[in-house]
């Protein structure tokens, strides 16, 4: 199968899949800090939008490039790629398109990039689960929420112990034999804590306590990720990172919170533990034209 020859491919860029069944965990956010994270480091990267009806990774994108226009700065831009849903009624049809569909995205960026990154949706779908079956390293943001935890595992409310996974641990668990079973290289799973709260709450300990023990049952490694911050949802408009706040990308005036939540990012990418770049690396900013972001409207 092509996902198995893939996998086996020494030469290929790192797939990194940014995945949650649950909407609203920050997936997006995620993949286009950790994007151009990577860039600024010199790696060529692309992303691929699965939730392309949505398209917040894919519009926050548009925002960017947009904004690097208007003000005249230098951004750097990933490769990007929208794969849609199929549109086909039979079943069994459409899972063969988006199965074309994911490989056509993939057979054009992951020979000349370092790192394909991939937000998928906060959903159950046929291609979110394919591309799960791709990843080198998956990446769960996790909302410090109970709430949230219930899709790794059922936990007991009086004990806090670990009665069993849930859908979405099961969901990776299969992908994960499916990878093995076609010779690709272990998949791994970091599971990160994101809009962690400043204070030391009773809940904040309680999920630290009861990741951990997860981490241990189903196979997973806990990074810390993002902060609550009200400038995530401020830079959406322009396209802007904290890593672009005071390095010519304009933006509002970087304060001391700004420097913190940067380092954040910083040490979530140092978490992730990827690979060096494998090509010659690539300027840390390219000028933002439509050259800079070749985006087929859809793969397929």
């Amino acid at each position: 199968m092509a996902e198995a020859q893939a996998a086996r491919d020494p030469g290929r860029g790192h797939v990194l899949v940014i995945g949650n069944e649950k909407g609203g965990s920050g997936k997006s956010t995620t993949a286009l800090h950790i994007a151009v994270a990577l860039m600024a480091d010199g790696a060529r990267v692309a992303t691929l939008d699965l939730d392309a009806r949505q398209g917040t990774l894919g519009r926050y994108l548009e925002n960017r490039l947009a904004y690097a226009a208007r003000k005249s700065v230098a951004l750097a831009m990933p490769i990007h790629v929208a794969v849609p849903l199929s549109s086909m009624s039979d079943r069994g049809a459409a899972q063969a398109d988006e199965r074309a569909r994911l490989e056509t995205a993939l057979q054009q960026v992951v020979g000349v990039v370092d790192f394909v990154v991939i937000d998928t949706p906060g959903s159950d779908t046929w291609l979110s689960r394919l591309a799960h079956s791709w990843a080198d390293t998956l990446l769960t943001p996790l909302n410090d929420s109970f709430i949230d935890l219930d899709l790794l595992a059922r936990i007991d409310p009086d004990t806090l112990r670990v009665v069993r996974p849930s859908v979405y641990a099961e969901a990776v668990w299969q992908q994960r034999q499916l990878r093995a079973a076609q010779g690709g290289r272990p998949v791994d799973w970091v599971v990160m804590r994101n809009r962690l709260s400043s204070i030391a709450a009773r809940n904040k300990r309680d999920m630290g306590d009861v990741l951990q023990a997860l981490a241990k049952r189903i196979g997973f490694r806990i990074a810390q990720g993002l902060s609550e911050r009200v400038i995530y949802k401020e830079l959406f408009l322009s396209g802007l990172t904290l890593l672009d706040l005071a390095r010519g990308g304009g933006g509002p005036a970087l304060t001391l919170s700004h420097v913190a939540a940067r380092q954040e990012v910083r040490d979530l990418v140092a978490a992730l533990n990827l690979p060096a770049p494998r090509v010659s690396p690539a300027p840390s900013a390219a000028p933002a034209t439509a050259s800079a972001m070749p985006s087929p409207p859809a793969a397929g």
